[in-house]
């Protein structure tokens, strides 16, 4: 309370408390911590730990436990934090001794930081809280066993740097790890050095600049046409801090199959885990990319070269007949689409985004152009709704001076926007794009496509059959009087007329926090798609567009 150093924000609920860790985290790259009592406060934090764990984001829990002599009692407020986050953390601990505070917590940093970021928890038993000790710093840390690998090995990457001169349908499929390692100006060099086209994932968007001639977007099951193909096609993946995750892979045994991997990871053991590596490297990216830019540039010296002309003309094609794109709205009223792009257009020089989980999540991603890293958080692995406001929140109190939009669906604002009261009252001021279709907008979709329309329980806005003939017409709740009542400033939008003054509106008002309510139009669809389950090769590119390779086969 009397720490100079350290700045204390009061959440209004515990998970808004470790998703706003995380997007500190993520946008200044230091380790967030959030702090949690004993009980439903500590569980409180188990999504926003999950999150972390499966997006490598470092964070340090720190939850309170009931007194060490009452541990197992089933005390007032006891849970085994520790046994519940045990699948979850890359390492937790329980404190019964208040000596062993300052060495514990030195530990968590180092672990949750260093190696694959990650979260780890901390559960310090009340009388250990409370008790008198001598503090000395530094602790000598004591972690046998926990030796991260960093550096790759040498002969892998001479392999690798020969697999790629010589390929002749290579493709770089770049991963979140490329961030965390803050390898982005490596990897600008070799994917220029090789002249080999790259795909960024969902995590990795701003890796490798969205602008770059290179760059084909982003893969996977709601990827651009030209990424998730180009994958489909090659004969060599360079996969860089990337897990051939299900999203992005499709049905694995249908994946890229001409394709030899090479797979540099900082994780040993996500090596050959869906995928079998032909070359598999265990390195920090940012070390393992640099040493293979001097492999290639000794392959080049001694005259082996790829040639990708052919290579790029398919590519090339492809982009062309398939870029992204979607339709205006017949009836007048606004896109989805639309708003997030003017969004993303009119938004300040470094503006950081963050996302929810669903439709609005996946035209964040296309539709705004990120050529910096660090300028889009938002939760892939768990695909966590309620992350963006919370995640928005950490970011703006990392980097006060930056402008953070939150873009958001109505599904998602509606289960963590409490914490734009503790935005306005400890000057937060982020920036809400409410996307509100009335729907859980990604079910609904899957719904139209795959159930016969059958809308079951995707409605948000009115009650099934609208049970209350009182609250018909009107939209439950009323997100700008929601708003307004946490301290915010709030504007509602609906007339695509209106929609770049209401933006431009939201983008000069910097002394609290700004909502903005978008009515959309409800059966906008996010595409390309690739349906669940099923082969990339089937991707659509709009609803009933299949598109033509112009091969009847596979080469």
């Amino acid at each position: 309370m009397d720490s100079t150093r350290v700045r204390h924000v009061l959440v209004r609920h515990e998970q808004g408390a470790g998703h706003a860790a995380e997007g500190y985290a993520l946008a200044t790259g230091k380790v967030g911590v959030c702090m949690a009592t004993s009980g439903p406060g500590a569980t409180n934090l188990v999504t926003p730990i999950a999150d972390a764990h499966m997006d490598s984001v470092p964070l340090v829990a720190i939850t309170g436990q009931v007194a060490s002599k009452a541990i197992g009692t089933d005390a007032f407020q006891e849970a085994d934090i520790v046994g519940i986050t045990m699948p979850i953390t890359k390492h937790n601990w329980l404190v019964t001794n208040a000596d062993d505070i300052p060495r514990v917590i030195a530990q968590a940093f180092h672990v949750a930081s260093t190696g694959r970021p990650g979260p780890v928890l901390v559960d310090i038993a009340k009388d250990a809280l409370q008790a008198r000790t001598t503090f000395s710093w530094p602790p000598v840390m004591d972690l046998p066993g926990y030796r991260p690998v960093t550096k790759p090995h040498a002969k892998q990457i001479r392999e690798a740097a020969k697999l790629v001169t010589a390929a002749r349908r290579p493709v770089l499929y770049v991963g979140g790890g490329v961030l965390k390692a803050g390898a982005t100006a490596e990897l600008k060099v070799l994917a220029e050095l090789t002249g080999a086209p790259v795909t960024t994932t969902l995590m990795a968007l701003g890796a490798f600049p969205d602008t770059h001639p290179q760059h084909l977007g982003m893969p996977g099951m709601h990827g651009s046409v030209a990424a998730v193909t180009a994958l489909q096609k090659a004969d060599l993946i360079v996969a860089l801090g990337a897990r051939f995750d299900d999203r992005v892979t499709g049905r694995l045994d249908s994946f890229a199959p001409h394709a030899k991997i090479v797979h540099a990871d900082i994780d040993p053991a996500e090596i050959g885990k869906n995928r079998a590596a032909d070359v598999p490297i265990v390195g920090d990216a940012r070390e393992v990319i640099a040493d293979l830019v001097q492999a290639v540039q000794k392959e080049h010296s001694e005259g082996q070269r790829g040639d990708y002309e052919a290579w790029w003309k398919d590519l090339n094609r492809w982009r062309e007949t398939y870029p992204l794109g979607y339709d205006q709205p017949e009836d007048g009223s606004l896109s989805p689409q639309q708003v997030i792009e003017r969004i993303g257009q009119l938004a300040p020089e470094g503006t950081i985004f963050t996302a929810g989980v669903g439709q609005h999540q996946m035209w964040a991603a296309h539709f705004i152009q990120y050529d910096k890293p660090a300028t889009w958080l938002n939760s892939g692995g768990a695909g966590t709704m309620g992350y963006a406001v919370p995640a928005a929140m950490g970011a703006k109190a990392g980097e006060p001076d930056r402008t953070v939009w939150a873009i958001d669906g109505d599904g998602c604002f509606q289960m963590t926007n409490q914490e734009l009261t503790t935005c306005a009252l400890n000057n937060i001021p982020i920036k809400v794009a409410v996307i509100n279709n009335g729907a859980l907008g990604m079910v609904r979709q899957w719904q139209t496509l795959f159930y016969n329309q059958r809308y079951s329980n995707t409605v948000l806005h009115s009650g099934p059959d609208d049970v209350n003939p009182a609250a018909r017409g009107t939209r439950v709740p009323d997100f700008v009087k929601l708003a307004e009542a946490m301290g915010c400033y709030a504007i509602r939008c609906e007339d695509p007329a209106d929609l770049d003054k209401v933006i431009e509106e939201a983008n000069s008002i910097n002394d609290r926090p700004v909502v903005v309510d978008f009515i959309v139009h409800e059966d906008a669809m996010v595409w390309p798609m690739v349906a669940a389950g099923t082969s990339n090769d089937t991707i659509m590119a709009a609803r009933d567009v299949r598109p033509d390779f112009g091969d009847s086969e596979d080469d």
